[in-house]
């Protein structure tokens, strides 16, 4: 399954949601038709299963092995995400764009909710802000939105909001 989660979300990250056909995603998770349907029987299971896989590899990405200092674990966070930003979804937000492509989708609402409230959780307890979950997950966001336009300076932007933010806890 993973292998299959793998190529869907490239291909959706790389075209979009709306323009991929079902053959170009079965070519993108390498396997037949028959098998991609066996694990994701509709094209709604597919978006799910890629955005499944996204969480999982960004909150690896991003999360993992942090720093113990907040304020090194702030630094270090907000130069990941800038760093995925680069490598992975120059464009912004998969996640925001699934919900776009799909309004009416409430398991991709509930996806995009669950996805940012554990962004926000994990980035506010290892910044030693765990009252301030949403005003971190608001500077996260805003980089990932600037990121296109801004780049690095974004990145440093986003770092000297979170530092005023950690200031009144120090």
């Amino acid at each position: 399954m993973r292998k299959i989660s793998d190529g869907l979300e490239r291909a959706f990250a790389r075209r979009g949601f709306a323009e991929p056909s079902v053959e170009d995603l079965r070519d993108a998770a390498g396997v037949s038709l028959r098998t991609l349907y066996k694990y994701t029987p509709s094209r709604a299971e597919m978006v799910l299963a890629a955005l499944e896989n996204r969480q999982q590899r960004y909150l690896h990405r991003v999360f993992d092995g942090l720093p113990e200092e907040p304020d090194v674990a702030l630094d270090t966070i907000l130069s990941r995400v800038g760093d995925w930003m680069a490598t992975e979804t120059s464009h912004g937000c998969l996640f925001h764009a699934a919900v776009a492509a799909d309004p009416e989708s409430p398991a991709l609402r509930a996806l995009l909710e669950r996805h940012k409230a554990e962004v926000a959780t994990r980035a506010a307890t290892a910044c030693g802000l765990g009252g301030d979950d949403t005003a971190l997950l608001v500077i996260i966001e805003g980089l990932t939105q600037a990121w296109p336009l801004r780049g690095a300076a974004a990145v440093d932007a986003a770092k000297r909001l979170g530092h005023a933010l950690q200031a009144p806890n120090s």
